[in-house]
């Protein structure tokens, strides 16, 4: 029996037709893998990550033909002169979209680096109005924004807490003061209460005696933080040992799985209440649930809070890409504005800015250490 031999050309269009069949989809992430919020950029990343494997198990397709995803991340340590030049990273290696930034002062300038690339950008987390009123069709969000979240938990405070006499204090990043800023004008809006202290620190602080003293003169049966947990914890344990006996109070960057160990025995029961921006319905109860479980058993430890929608923000890219039949961003993109997605933490559509349609709060508290649901509203 005669070998046939088979030129050297056709095995080099065999192997280039072979590569061309699986199209590589580069999926960019941002978000702090170091400095004071890298536990929570870790969560996002792993969230992404685990949507990517998952794609790449089921073998995913657009317009018929199989591709493979891939993970393109970058550090911008919560720090916005990082993030433009991460931003510009993933702009110039061409990737399909961006799953970030996780801040608001990080998300906006990035957002024109992303917006002048053509690149579509779903950020998890950032909450900031400006982030999508920048008139950039690039951007999204799969969170309620700190107009809804601030106002809603100025609101509680006032309405569900009786808080009569409020501090408020911010970080100055544009997520810390934007919810901050609303929660004011909520508590305002529901009546009968005073703003009794103005205070202001920074993302990095860890002294809070000075303006501590001055609420504490004031006598404030609540405190509202606008910030994240590595600021906050200290924060509290600082309220604390300092006499306040004011519940503190802010947004989702508290309202974490590592605010008890960043508080200490000061979280008690009960002495935190914060909202997270997002939540799932009683309905979406068990994917939730079913998501956590497989989180924990591929990564070893407990999701933070923005792991399941930055999984289901990739989803949501992948099926815009789908229903587009193609992966390219031009051709995608408008497809990603009208989407529809049934994810785990809900169904997703975005209207005209790219905020989420009928963004969840849900508020928790803390209790043995653990945080505890109190009510998912709308």
């Amino acid at each position: 029996m005669q070998t046939k031999l088979i030129p050297l050309a056709a095995v080099v269009a065999a192997i280039a037709g072979g590569a061309q069949a699986q199209e590589v989809v580069k999926i960019g992430y941002v978000g702090p893998m170091s400095g004071q919020s890298a536990h929570l950029g870790k969560d996002t990343q792993n969230g992404t990550r685990l949507a990517i494997e998952d794609l790449n198990a089921k073998g995913f397709k657009i317009d018929g033909k199989p591709v493979k995803f891939v993970l393109v991340a970058e550090d911008d340590a919560a720090d916005p002169k990082q993030a433009t030049s991460a931003a510009q990273k993933l702009a110039d290696t061409k990737v399909n979209g961006v799953i970030g930034h996780q801040t608001s002062g990080t998300s906006i300038p990035a957002s024109r680096i992303y917006y002048n690339a053509g690149i579509p950008q779903i950020s998890a987390s950032a909450t900031s109005p400006v982030y999508t009123h920048q008139k950039f069709n690039t951007t999204f969000r799969l969170v309620a924004n700190d107009n809804k979240l601030g106002a809603t938990l100025g609101q509680y405070a006032v309405q569900k807490l009786g808080a009569k006499k409020i501090a408020v204090i911010d970080d100055r990043t544009a997520y810390g003061q934007g919810v901050a800023d609303e929660f004011g004008k909520g508590a305002r809006k529901a009546g009968g209460v005073q703003i009794v202290a103005r205070e202001f620190t920074n993302d990095k602080a860890t002294d809070f005696n000075a303006i501590l003293t001055n609420i504490r003169s004031k006598n404030p049966d609540l405190v509202f933080f606008g910030g994240m947990d590595s600021v906050g914890g200290p924060l509290l344990r600082q309220m604390k040992a300092l006499g306040i006996k004011g519940k503190l109070m802010g947004g989702d960057g508290i309202c974490t799985e590592a605010m008890p160990r960043l508080a200490g025995p000061t979280a008690g029961d009960e002495a935190i209440v914060c909202a997270e921006a997002g939540g799932v319905a009683p309905g979406q109860q068990k994917k939730m649930e079913e998501f956590a479980a497989r989180y924990k058993q591929r990564y070893n430890e407990s999701l933070q809070i923005y792991a399941p929608y930055a999984y289901d923000a990739v989803m949501t890219m992948a099926q815009a890409m789908a229903d587009a039949k193609s992966a390219d961003p031009k051709k995608y993109l408008p497809y990603l504005a009208k989407v529809k997605y049934a994810g785990i933490t809900g169904d997703i559509a975005f209207d005209a800015y790219g905020d989420i349609r009928d963004g969840a709060l849900t508020l928790y508290t803390f209790k043995g250490g653990k945080r505890t649901l109190i009510e998912v509203v709308k």
